[in-house]
């Protein structure tokens, strides 16, 4: 320090360019972690010249330098912020490259597609034979085909990396709380034998194969008594639907002891008129103490209290939120920005299709795949805006 004492021993490493994370010359120096010994050193470096780095300035500077592309500079703030194991796989995929390894084939087809047009239509005068009608709605279909794919795969990686929220409804005692406990694998909610035991909804964090999960235990949905006595009820089932409007998924739970196929009690035949056409799932929960057996493949039998029927509605919930869950190693669209790129190029794709069906002539067949070509470039960064730049690299922290 500036009195000549030694404060630490510190490991300083000089990377040369272009072998660095930016590609230009970086030093590293690396301290014990006293949060006074950082803040010394920090300090004493921005006296001599230094400043602080902008939030994902360095990542951005790996971009501009071309050692990554925009979408595996997205992958490092997602594998920063990664909560569970499959959320870093993805995010460690998409960093490696590939969604790039799957776009540049794709992309190379198109670039090929548009010289061959461009070839034509510039030395028509020459007899340069055209290419035949077929071969460019083969050449687009193909094209389309593999983006199309790949758009698929947004509503799988979205959901890994952003998560959902899971509501568990029904009447009172059908066994949310007991579902709930199971889910989490712990006794986080109070389960009695009394009705109403649950007035404010309840959420803890876990994580669905591998997917993070807010998970919400809420209050029966019924008619709470009157008088003081059912206000507070009253308040949480107001509660129980808002946090049910709100939720990307909803067990409605039905107690099995009491369930007759085709007379449902009114309260619950409210509670799925309200659910059509949203992600949900009938369980019938205490089936271990069910006389009967189900009688429709609507419902999933389910015991809370023995843990039948659990693994089974774990995996309809995420397939039913994501569909079949892609290879770990495969390419994944992980956010809007990505999605909208893919899918902004397959509808440049399908104009192509049908002016080319219509014997449009090549010259304006030529501004879709122009269009086409600039929304992969817009998906890897090759064109990028400032504003589009500022905003992914805000999110990061300082020092990415």
């Amino acid at each position: 320090d500036e009195h000549g004492f030694t404060l630490d021993e510190a490991v300083v490493t000089f990377f040369a360019a272009p072998h660095s994370y930016t590609s230009q010359d970086v030093v590293e120096i690396a301290c014990h972690g006293a949060p006074v010994l950082l803040d010394y050193v920090v300090r004493a470096a921005m006296q001599r010249g230094a400043r602080l780095a902008e939030p994902g300035e360095f990542t951005q500077r790996a971009f501009l330098s071309g050692r990554i592309d925009l979408t595996q500079a997205e992958a490092v703030h997602d594998l920063i912020a990664a909560q569970t194991l499959q959320q870093a796989r993805v995010a460690a995929a998409q960093l490696g490259g590939a969604v790039a390894r799957q776009i540049a084939p794709v992309k190379a087809q198109l670039v090929h597609l548009i010289a061959e047009l461009e070839a034509g239509i510039d030395f028509a005068e020459d007899d340069l034979e055209l290419m035949p009608q077929a071969n460019i709605l083969a050449e687009i279909d193909g094209i389309r085909t593999q983006l199309t794919a790949l758009a698929t795969t947004y509503s799988y990686g979205r959901i890994v990396r952003d998560g959902f929220t899971l509501a568990i409804v029904g009447r009172p005692n059908a066994g949310k709380s007991s579902l709930f406990n199971r889910l989490l694998e712990r006794e986080r909610a109070i389960v009695t034998a009394q009705p109403g035991t649950t007035r404010d909804p309840i959420s803890e964090r876990l994580a669905i194969g591998g997917v993070p999960v807010e998970l919400v235990d809420t209050a029966g949905l019924r008619d709470a008594p009157t008088g003081p006595e059912g206000e507070a009820e009253t308040l949480g089932i107001l509660r129980t639907r808002e946090r049910m409007a709100e939720a990307d998924f909803v067990i409605h739970v039905i107690d099995a002891t009491t369930f007759t196929a085709g007379a449902l009690h009114p309260e619950d035949r409210a509670t799925l008129s309200s659910l059509e056409g949203r992600p949900h799932q009938v369980v019938l929960n205490k089936c271990d103490m069910a006389a009967t057996p189900r009688t429709s493949n609507v419902y999933l039998d389910t015991s809370a209290k023995t843990g039948e029927g659990i693994d089974a509605l774990k995996a309809a919930i995420l397939t039913a939120l994501t569909g079949a869950a892609p290879a770990t190693d495969s390419a994944l669209l992980t956010n809007l920005r990505q999605h909208q790129a893919i899918t902004d190029s397959v509808a440049a794709l399908d104009a192509a299709h049908h002016a080319a069906l219509d014997l449009i002539p090549h010259e304006m067949l030529l501004l879709d795949l122009h269009c086409a070509l600039e929304a992969l470039d817009r998906l890897t960064g090759v064109t990028s805006t400032d504003d589009i730049l500022a905003l992914i690299f805000s999110t990061f922290c300082i020092g990415k």
